[in-house]
């Protein structure tokens, strides 16, 4: 191995090598991602986190660089310096940036060898988890994951500069504070000065950026990292970050303006695409009546059809009986599906099953007009009104729940999805941004037979709704409003309560003491008591 000199001192990025760098003489640190010997000539792909170059290594240019680049192997870490050329006709790569141009090498120093690679690099490689987790620094050496990160530096970046330039504070908030029912569980972290005390990881900012509305300091910012002791799924992770904002003296305009601002400019410096605004609005009522879901992914379309009304009044009495006590009778169409198998059909409804549903009613769509093992409870005119409302053609399936409204939207979301994907259905190309609004301000909760938050306990009602808190609790909607992107949740927020007595009464409705309330959010509500905006 070569010692690292200053003439070893890197003077370009390998991916950053164009055409305008032609007859200039260049110093290359990397990874030798390729190596090829074509008889004489040795060809090296040499990589770094900026991508990668082409390097020529010819006998008669340098016969110390070759004989060295006869030992060389793949993820050798070199220094290589040579001049840019063009590469020869008919030998340019498309597909890389660098791919107009070569380097041919002068000077090879090998820093350092490595021992055979457990895995290969490339992108398209399948390695198992275990394997990627045993030799992490591999795996995060490969351009595909260092491109996310990349992605998220320039995320970071231009996140902080949006909101300097629309005068918002970034301030830290405290990582070490103490517990508050959030939602989640805990992290606790044992005190040493005080044995037997522990201190709570914070579950996001919440309070903390509360307090700084009340202290005056108007617009807040952060990124910030999050704990939560949680199952471990594809879309909750025990420590995360998230882009905390908080804003005094506004209304829910002001903040979607704001959001959406914020998404243009990161979309554009990100990922160098021109989103539309605004985005487009949904409530949550509209969002689970048309698709299942709170948090609906609208490149396609099989929408959820309502046929309460068509279908309550037939021989079938699992729907007329859901019907009479107040559920719904939900359908999808799923296209091209009704020479589907009993095997097949069996495999949806264990799906729909999933979703909480108990069974799942199915009817193919033909020529000679609709046929299912349930039509003898139908008549043919209810059979036509199903077929229209779900606007099902010939060659089509049609598949009914019948039961509770979160259970017919919960199953047929399920089914929903899972048809998107095996149909070919979703667009992977777009990026559709939703704002999902108006969601209940409270969810009951069955095991424990009490009121919760459907967002955090500091959500505001909407002004309409305030007197149902007395009367209705459960019909009253929130202040709240999630970002949706391609089916995926990616932000939330609420306008918050800002008067005590408000905060009071939903500490009250969610079975909070008095006396509790004043132990675990005393500070709050005596704070709510010196002007908060």
């Amino acid at each position: 191995m070569d010692a690292f000199l200053p003439e070893h001192k890197r003077t370009v990025y390998c991916g950053a090598v164009r055409p305008s760098h032609v007859g200039s003489e260049v110093v290359l640190c990397g990874w030798v991602h390729r190596r090829r010997d074509h008889g004489g000539l040795v060809f090296v792909d040499l990589r770094d986190r900026d991508g990668l170059v082409q390097v020529v290594i010819n006998p008669e240019g340098s016969a110390e660089a070759h004989a060295k680049a006869d030992v060389i192997r793949v993820e050798y870490v070199l220094s290589v310096r040579g001049v840019v050329r063009r590469r020869p006709a008919g030998t340019e790569n498309p597909n890389l940036p660098t791919g107009e141009v070569e380097v041919a090498a002068v000077t090879l120093a090998i820093l350092n060898e490595s021992k055979p690679i457990p895995f290969s690099l490339e992108d398209d490689t399948d390695v198992a988890e275990n394997v990627r987790l045993k030799y992490r620094y591999l795996d995060l050496r490969r351009p595909s994951v260092q491109a996310m990160f990349v992605a998220r530096a320039r995320l970071a970046r231009s996140v902080r500069e949006y909101f300097f330039e629309n005068g918002f504070l970034e301030i830290e908030t405290p990582v070490l504070t103490k517990s508050t029912p959030e939602g989640a569980r805990d992290y606790l972290v044992p005190s040493r000065v005080n044995p037997g005390m522990f201190y709570a990881l914070p579950q996001s900012p919440q309070l903390f950026k509360q307090i700084l509305m009340i202290a005056g300091y108007d617009r807040y910012a952060q990124i910030v990292k999050c704990f939560r002791d949680e199952d471990l799924r594809a879309d909750r992770q025990p420590e995360f970050t998230q882009i905390d904002v908080e804003m005094s003296f506004i209304d829910r305009e002001d903040i979607f303006r704001m959001m959406e601002g914020l998404m243009s400019r990161a979309f554009r410096d990100v990922l160098g695409i021109a989103i539309p605004t605004p985005i487009p609005r949904m409530s949550y009522r509209e969002a689970m009546d048309r698709y299942g879901v709170d948090k609906p992914d609208t490149r396609f379309g099989l929408e959820i059809a309502d046929c309460t009304d068509l279908l309550r009044a037939t021989e079938f009495r699992v729907f007329s009986e859901v019907a009479a006590k107040g559920g719904v009778i939900r359908a999808i169409t799923a296209p091209g599906l009704a020479d589907s198998s009993r095997s097949e059909l069996a495999a949806l409804e264990e799906i729909a099953k999933i979703g909480g549903a108990s069974g799942l009613a199915w009817f193919k769509v033909t020529d000679a007009g609709v046929s299912s093992s349930l039509a003898k409870f139908f008549k043919e005119e209810q059979l036509a009104a199903l077929r229209g409302r779900c606007g099902a053609k010939p060659g089509d399936l049609v598949l009914v729940v019948a039961d509770a409204f979160d259970v017919a939207c919960a199953s047929l979301g399920r089914l929903r999805l899972h048809l998107g994907e095996k149909l070919g259905m979703i667009d992977r190309s777009l990026h559709h941004l939703l704002w999902v609004t108006d969601f209940p301000l409270l969810e009951w909760d069955k095991e424990e037979n009490r009121w919760g938050a459907m967002h955090h306990p500091f959500t505001a009602p909407l002004d309409e709704d305030l007197p149902l808190l007395d009367s209705n609790p459960g019909s009253a909607r929130a202040k709240a409003y999630d970002m949706v992107l391609n089916g995926s949740e990616i932000g939330g927020g609420s306008i918050r309560i800002h008067r005590k007595d408000v905060q009071s009464k939903m500490f009250q409705l969610l079975d909070i003491a008095p006396d509790a309330a004043k132990v675990k959010f005393g500070f709050l509500l005596e704070a709510l008591e010196f002007g908060a905006p």
